[in-house]
This record gives structure tokens, C-alpha cells and sequence, in this order.
């Protein structure tokens, strides 16, 4: 078996390696000592000469080249890791999976003390104040050490190696927990096999006496019957609700019949909804959760990629109307978000191709990392290739997406300022939808249409950067989104768009991209709206050509 050490600078994780390495006669690999080894020179000189960009690619690296988990039992290795190693999605990925994990825990003021007694310079600390600085990165890397089993730092040399030998005889989980967040929006999970675990605790959080599970069928069959069954197991009573597949189940018919249901089982105020399915499945419990005695607790367990990414983080709920989509509706917060990359492994490859028009939506906003993503891996992404399972690239694809909402979200809840960046696209595809009476074309891929749309509206009013568009069009075109023509009519979608919630004085503010970000701008001419939107109706040149 082999044992990951994880901490910040200063906790111990070189000492207590080379402890554990010697009493069991494991293999010790000092992950920074083998970056040294194959960089020719100490660390701080790789940061003078290459920066920190330098450093992590070699440290991906080092990491990469650890090879898969030695599965034999016993301690056969312990790998040390650099303070800043479990950042990075794919490092995390490699790092935890099949592997025990242990987090050196201790407070960031005796930490900085240790490092001002230690001949080891560290780079990131230099010329700052080391109680601050050493606080600062507690508080941004904590949630990539939390998935770790969390261990007592300050107890000594002898106590935290007495600590862990307690557990080397533990069964390693199928599960994999790789990053667990608690915001003020509520506590976020990202895993691989765990959402029973996660679900469990949240209610166990919540000291709940039953749950509530809403479903639909397929997300039933996928994850719900064997989620019910573990909470069982766990002792936890449950209820079911099913409502209809897709947006079917965001009518306030259905939520008046679910309610209804409610009702009959007498459920009360502690009774928590756990929202099991995709986008629209968590909009609509989500509001029942939300008007149900004025608001229960919700408990999010996304199943589609479209959800994990987007639509399950942010706490808009709603339903449609036939003149809109997502027109009634209310912010409600989830309590625990709890993602399970492998319920992915399930859905057909048009939900996944689709969900990844909010991918690249995300990326345009200025993830830099997620645009390269989607441009190496976006095709096998799309096909939902077990590559990308195993690499940990589509992890990272969720990682990435969800904790840049979380990051928007937390800092506007209401919408009142910078989420609505979150809408770039997003005019022109609730109008798409609301016009196909949301049959036939997925939310993803009217997003693709309406990102489209976007970038050339900012390429008229000279918000966007050609090159941008151009880069963000080639890669819409490589994973086939918002390419074919569509039968709608022109008139029809513009009226839709006229019903967007984004109107403010009676003008439409517009997202649109920047060389790096984003903008709003309220003086889009009407016929650059009606020429963007009359060329993306009409298919890229390309699909027209198939």
C-alpha cells in the first residue's frame, strides 16, 4: 500500500516519511527532493529561473511518473508531497486514488515558526510575513486536504507516526474522494463512488430523522435505488418522489402534485430533500424544496454533467412557463452539493457533448486551464471515453467548472452584480428553447448557439477580440455544438429573446466576452442583435457542408 503525505510547509511530512519508511522498511519518495534530482538544481532556483508555472508543470510531472497505486499489502512506499502538489485537479486525481492519504494538520502560526527556525528556504514565503502568509494558504488549499485523513500535526514526530501506523491496516475504499469545500453557500463534495458517503453525513449533518428523495426514472435506476438502499443500510428512512424526465418536470402542475404528496406523508420542516437527477431534476426540487413550508433543507446529488458542472451549484430554482424559461422561481442554497464524477460514466454521449457548451462558456469567462482542457481532451470528453475516467480529465473538467461558479456565486448570490456573467450565451438559448417548447434541443446545445451569438454581438460592438471568437468558434466547431441549422424562425426566437430576465429599463444587457473575461453592455443595436442571431440559426458553414 502506498501512503501519501499531505500539509502545508513546515508540518512534517519529509520527517514523518522517512519515520514511517524505516520502521516498515517501505520505499520513501520526497517528491521536491526528486524535482531537485531531475532539475539539476534546488527549488528556489527552479522559481527564480522558471516561476511557479515552471515548478508545478515539473512537480505534475514528478507526480505523473509515480506510477499507478502498489496495491500489495502492507507499507511498501510513502511518498512525501510539496505543500502545493494537491492544488492541481489531476495531481489529486493521481495522488488519492487507490492510495491512503494522510493530511499532517497543524495551526498556521506554529507552522510559521517552524519555518523560521528551518535552514529550508520556501519560495512562496519569501518576503512575506510568515504568520500571514502561512494563514492565507491554509485557508486556500484546505479543501484539497480535507478528502486526506486529517491527522493531529502537532503532537510530535512519535505521535502522528503512532497515529498513522493505527490505520495501515485499513481497507482502502473503492470510493475516492478528491476535494471537499464548505462555503457559505454550503459544503461542496467531489468524488468517485461517493455519494452514498456523502449523502450520509450531510443528513447526518442535519441530524435528520427521514429524507426525502426526489427523482426521476432513469436517474432512479442510476443512482437513487442504490442510494436509498445505502441510506438503509446507514439507518436513515427515506421517502420517494418521482417527477417526469427533462424540463417536463418543471411545471408548476408538477410541483402542486409533488407538494400534494408532501403533504401525505406529512413531511415537516426538518425533513430534508435530497435532489437526486440532472439540471432540471434539481431545478424543480429545488423550488418544491425552496416553497415547501416556506423552505426545507436540500440536499443536491447531481447525476448528468450538465448539473455537476452548472446547474446544481448557485441556488436558482424555478420552473417554466410557456412564455419563458426559468420565469418562477426562488434562490434556495443547497446544504451539501455532493458530485459523483461516476454516475458520468452512464450518461449518452449527446447529454455529455452537450454539457459541455457551459464547459466552454466557462472557459470564455478566462479560465485559461479549462480552455485547454476542453482543446486536448474535448473530443473524448464528448464521447464519454473511459480515458477520460481514468486520466482524471473529466474530474478536472467538473473540478474546474463547479468551483468557478462557487467562486461567482459566493460573491453575488442575488444576481445583483457579477453573476450575471454566468449568462453569457444564455439570451439567445432560453429563447431557443422556449420557441422549440423545450423539446428536441438540450440546454448545452442551445448554449452553444447562444454563445456563438455572443461572440459575434462583441465582435460588432468591438467588446470581443476577433482572435477570442475565433478561438472559441474553432472550438465549439471541434466538438460539433451550435453547428447544424435550425428550423425555428427568426422572428419568433427575437420575440423570445424580448421575455429574457436580463432586461433592466426596458434594455437587454448583454454578456459578452473579452480578451480575457467579460462585459455588459446595454447599447447592442437591434440589428446586430438580428444579424447574430440570423446567422447562428442558420448553421456554420461547415455543418452545412456535411
Amino acid at each position: 500500500m502506498d501512503l501519501v503525505l499531505v500539509g502545508l510547509p513546515g508540518s512534517g511530512k519529509s520527517a514523518v516519511g522517512r519515520r514511517l519508511s524505516r520502521r516498515h522498511e517501505a520505499a520513501f519518495v520526497d517528491l521536491d527532493e526528486e524535482i531537485e534530482r531531475d532539475a539539476g538544481r534546488p527549488i528556489p532556483s527552479i522559481f527564480a529561473e522558471e516561476g511557479e508555472p515552471g515548478f508545478r508543470a515539473r512537480e505534475r510531472r514528478a507526480i505523473e511518473a509515480l506510477g499507478p497505486a502498489d496495491p500489495r499489502p502492507g507499507l511498501t512506499r510513502v511518498i512525501a508531497t510539496g505543500g502545493g502538489a494537491p492544488v492541481d485537479p489531476r495531481n489529486r486525481w493521481r495522488l488519492y486514488r487507490g492510495r491512503m492519504a494522510a493530511w499532517l494538520d497543524a495551526p498556521p502560526e506554529i507552522l510559521a515558526q517552524r519555518i523560521r527556525n528551518s535552514p529550508v528556504p520556501r519560495p512562496l514565503l519569501s518576503g512575506r510575513d510568515p504568520v500571514a502568509a502561512m494563514r492565507g494558504l491554509a485557508s486556500s488549499r484546505a479543501s484539497f486536504y480535507e478528502p486526506a485523513l486529517r491527522v493531529n500535526g502537532i503532537v510530535g514526530l512519535a505521535g502522528i507516526v503512532e497515529t498513522l501506523e493505527r490505520h495501515l491496516d485499513d481497507a482502502l475504499p473503492d470510493a475516492t474522494l478528491l476535494l471537499r469545500a464548505t462555503t457559505i453557500l454550503g459544503r461542496y463534495e467531489l468524488g468517485d463512488g461517493t455519494a452514498a458517503g456523502g449523502v450520509e453525513a450531510a443528513l447526518g449533518r442535519l441530524e435528520a430523522r427521514r429524507a426525502i428523495l426526489v427523482s426521476e426514472p432513469r436517474a432512479w435506476e442510476v443512482a437513487g435505488s442504490a442510494l436509498a438502499d445505502a441510506l438503509a443500510a446507514a439507518g436513515i428512512p427515506t421517502e420517494r418522489i418521482l417527477l417526469p424526465r427533462g424540463e417536463d418536470a418543471k411545471r408548476l402542475g408538477i410541483i402542486e402534485e409533488a407538494a400534494r404528496e408532501l403533504a401525505r406523508l406529512r413531511a415537516e420542516r426538518t425533513d430534508p430533500i435530497v435532489a437526486i437527477g440532472g439540471g432540471a431534476l434539481g431545478d424543480a426540487a429545488g423550488f418544491l424544496a425552496a416553497t415547501w413550508l416556506r423552505g426545507v433543507p436540500l440536499v443536491q446529488v447531481p447525476t448528468t454533467l450538465v448539473a455537476q458542472l452548472d446547474s446544481s451549484i448557485g441556488g436558482k430554482t424555478a420552473v417554466d412557463l410557456p412564455e419563458g424559461k426559468n420565469l418562477v422561481g426562488a434562490f434556495h442554497q443547497a446544504v451539501a452539493n455532493i458530485s459523483d464524477v461516476r454516475f458520468l460514466r452512464t450518461l449518452d454521449p449527446r447529454d455529455l457533448r452537450a454539457a459541455l457548451g457551459e464547459a466552454v462558456k466557462m472557459g470564455t469567462l478566462g479560465d485559461e486551464r479549462l480552455l485547454e482542457l476542453l482543446e486536448a481532451d474535448g473530443p473524448a470528453l464528448a464521447a464519454g471515453d473511459p480515458a477520460v475516467f481514468a486520466s482524471g480529465a473529466m474530474a478536472e473538467l467538473v473540478e474546474r467548472c463547479a468551483t468557478a461558479k462557487i467562486v461567482v456565486v459566493t460573491a453575488d448570490e442575488r444576481e445583483q452584480g457579477g453573476r450575471i456573467s454566468l449568462n453569457l450565451g444564455h439570451s439567445l438559448a432560453h429563447a431557443i428553447e422556449t420557441v422549440a417548447a423545450f423539446r428536441g434541443i438540450l440546454h448545452g446545445e442551445a448554449v452553444a448557439y447562444g454563445l456563438r451569438a455572443a461572440l459575434r454581438v462583441g465582435v460588432s460592438v468591438g467588446a470581443t477580440p476577433p482572435e477570442r471568437a475565433e478561438r472559441v468558434e474553432a472550438l465549439l466547431d471541434r466538438l460539433d455544438l451550435g453547428c447544424a441549422a435550425l428550423p425555428y424562425p427568426l422572428d419568433t426566437v427575437l420575440d423570445a429573446v424580448a421575455t429574457d430576465k436580463k432586461h433592466h429599463d426596458g434594455r437587454l444587457r448583454w454578456v459578452l466576452a473579452t480578451a480575457a473575461g467579460w462585459t455588459v453592455r446595454v447599447d447592442v443595436p437591434d440589428e446586430v442583435v438580428v444579424e447574430a442571431a440570423r446567422s447562428v440559426l442558420a448553421g456554420t458553414p461547415a455543418a452545412a457542408n456535411a
